[in-house]
């Protein structure tokens, strides 16, 4: 498919949202010639900030508060939100109808020339993302961000050169668009699968299937780097065709692989093996992350980038915003954002990585996933908690008294009423941590909202 191809057709694009994302293909398609019908059941004023931001643009029909039936069979293509359903009963009406369906991500690997990095995976897709953006960008790669984030994906079209690599975050909802054509990148990262989502899926199969078109129709001469510590990510080997790259927190003795041992990370590139850098001269916190830097040092190895510079990056890279970001030390206490934390495993391991004593702010909406082991954590290794209102909150605090023990909690219903009663029951010393666990509709327009908000509140303090 060409650019060129989208001039003049009616293009109905279904939920603009508030995360940059609507705005992104919006702008890139009315900049390529198309007709628009802009369609969101939010309402003008709940979608006042997008709109704003697309007001001087022609030739789009905004209509909200609804979904109309012929803006889904008498259209030329259909773009969905990542995160609705293919089986909204809109969009089965379009694809009954012989109307295509895309979402940005399928449409941009449609559309792009360039070698394309994917990296999914249940934690830590952007913080990889990230890094592999930092190595290639000193190895002089011209690399380009698309989804990264709250980073847009169609509009980046315009950003790209002839020589450069796209890194592209795929959730399993962008990657369920390219299973459904056939389409995979060059170079596949899957940092690790744990249960998420299952509030949208019917079952943990559905979610790595789609978790798996990352890879499965790669070709022979293409790369899938594969997190080796996680079983059903080593049954994935023989799903691709592409070389495999294992990563592990364990030496691994054959074929390609990034792993750590004696207190520093290795290379073997299949002949030899080569040490990348000391785990001491890693800044980035949290031992989980090591599964990311691992996972893109094997992505950065498969685009050809040398020693040198793949430990020149990583020894600088201290983290992005929302993942135990450090906000601010007052009064002798420490405050943490974790807010990207959205599932009970992603907490635990924020929760670990601290040896002073913790105050967490955690718990909110629920995404039908199992709290028994977060519930554990906070009785051992938290020393008081705060929960926001929701039910993944409830689920918690009845997972702790099955678990046989309990502690004082507070259940609060801001964001300012948590910070203020976390302040009150830290002391010098002790860390201040956000790492719900959980999801944050209901309180917060979505996770970033809820981190931006503590840090805010944090820095008034």
């Amino acid at each position: 498919m060409k650019i060129e191809e989208l001039k003049g057709k009616k293009i109905t694009v279904m939920g603009l949202g508030l995360h940059g994302g609507g705005i992104g293909t919006v702008c890139f398609l009315s900049e390529a010639g198309a007709k628009l019908i802009v369609t969101d059941l939010k309402l003008k004023e709940e979608l006042e900030s997008s709109l704003e931001k697309l007001k001087d643009l022609k030739n789009i029909e905004f209509v909200l508060g609804q979904h109309r039936k012929e803006d889904f069979t008498q259209v030329d293509m259909v773009i969905k939100n990542p995160a609705a359903s293919w089986s909204n009963k809109y969009i089965k009406l379009a694809l009954d109808n012989k109307i295509p369906v895309e979402i940005d991500s399928s449409l941009f690997f449609k559309l792009c020339r360039n070698k394309i990095i994917g990296v999914t995976g249940t934690k830590g897709k952007t913080t990889t993302s990230t890094l592999i953006y930092e190595i290639l960008k000193i190895a002089g790669k011209k690399p380009v961000q698309v989804g990264i984030g709250q980073i847009s994906v169609l509009d980046k079209l315009n950003e790209l050169k002839k020589d450069s690599v796209v890194v592209f975050e795929l959730s399993s909802w962008r990657l369920s668009a390219l299973g459904k054509y056939k389409i995979s990148p060059q170079v596949a990262v899957i940092t690790n699968i744990y249960p998420d989502h299952l509030n949208y899926y019917k079952t943990m199969e559905d979610y790595i299937k789609d978790k798996k078109y990352i890879c499965t129709s790669q070709k022979a001469q293409e790369a899938c780097v594969l997190n080796w510590d996680v079983d059903v990510l080593r049954e994935m080997e023989v799903e691709t065709k592409a070389q495999v790259i294992k990563i592990s927190r364990h030496k691994i003795f054959d074929g390609r692989a990034v792993y750590i041992n004696d207190d520093a990370i290795y290379l073997n590139d299949g002949i030899d093996e080569k040490k990348v850098i000391s785990l001491y001269d890693i800044h980035l916190r949290g031992g989980y992350n090591l599964e990311n830097i691992l996972s893109a040092i094997g992505a950065a190895f498969a685009m050809g980038v040398g020693l040198a510079d793949i430990k020149k990056a990583v020894s600088k890279f201290s983290g992005i915003p929302h993942r135990l970001e450090f906000v601010r030390e007052l009064d002798g206490i420490k405050y943490y954002n974790d807010t990207a934390a959205t599932i009970p495993e992603s907490a635990i391991s924020g929760i670990n990585s601290f040896s002073e004593s913790v105050v967490l702010i955690g718990g909110g909406a629920d995404k039908n996933l199992n709290m028994a082991e977060f519930a554990k954590v906070i009785l051992e290794k938290t020393k008081d908690v705060i929960f926001l209102k929701g039910e993944a909150t409830n689920k918690i605090i009845v997972a702790m008294k099955i678990a046989g023990s309990m502690q004082d909690f507070i259940i609060v219903n801001s964001m300012n009423e948590a910070v203020d009663k976390a302040r009150e029951l830290a002391s010098s010393g002790d860390v201040i941590l956000l790492s719900p666990g959980s999801a944050s509709f209901g309180l917060f327009k979505n996770e970033f909202d809820r981190g931006d908000k503590f840090k805010e509140l944090v820095k008034c303090l």
